[in-house]
């Protein structure tokens, strides 16, 4: 779960989409180290605590993130070793009208939102970034694709174990 100082929005909850804190909280745990990615969005602070990497690890859990490419980077660094896995709308035109349907967003937001979403799809072309990009041009399709390979990396580690 990622941590967030912003105000949530109407469908957000805490413990649910994000734990939201303070930004003085997060700026001290980002330069104590307690984070092992972060970013900042529309001047939103964003990142995974290790403690919450750690918690789901010990319950023998799936720890899924959903990051930016500058997480990725800062992933890429620690220790950890996940499989990087990249869903993306099959063209920018069709990720602006998604968000143009949804109508939860100031226009301001919305080029920013498509302008970060640009930059990331350019530098997911980089050889080694991901392990595996999914187009989500049909939900249904990309999900069973999604869940293939899930299943793929814990029949491995199971394996692994034995």
């Amino acid at each position: 779960m990622s941590s967030s100082f912003s105000c949530p929005n109407e469908s957000e909850t805490t413990d649910k989409d994000y734990h939201f804190t303070t930004r003085e909280a997060m700026l001290e745990g980002i330069e104590n180290g307690d984070f092992i990615e972060n970013a900042e969005f529309s001047g939103n602070l964003y990142g995974t605590s290790k403690a919450a990497i750690e918690d789901v690890q010990a319950q023998n859990l799936i720890c899924i993130l959903d990051v930016d490419i500058q997480g990725v980077r800062r992933i890429k660094e620690t220790d950890l070793n996940p499989i990087y896995i990249s869903i993306q709308p099959p063209s920018m035109e069709i990720l602006e009208k998604r968000l143009r349907d949804r109508q939860t967003e100031t226009e301001e937001s919305l080029q920013k939102r498509l302008e970060a979403a640009r930059i990331d799809m350019e530098l997911s072309k980089e050889p080694g970034v991901f392990d595996v990009v999914i187009i989500n041009d049909d939900l249904e399709r990309a999900y069973e694709e999604l869940k293939e390979i899930l299943n793929e990396e814990i029949k491995k580690v199971q394996e692994a174990q034995s």
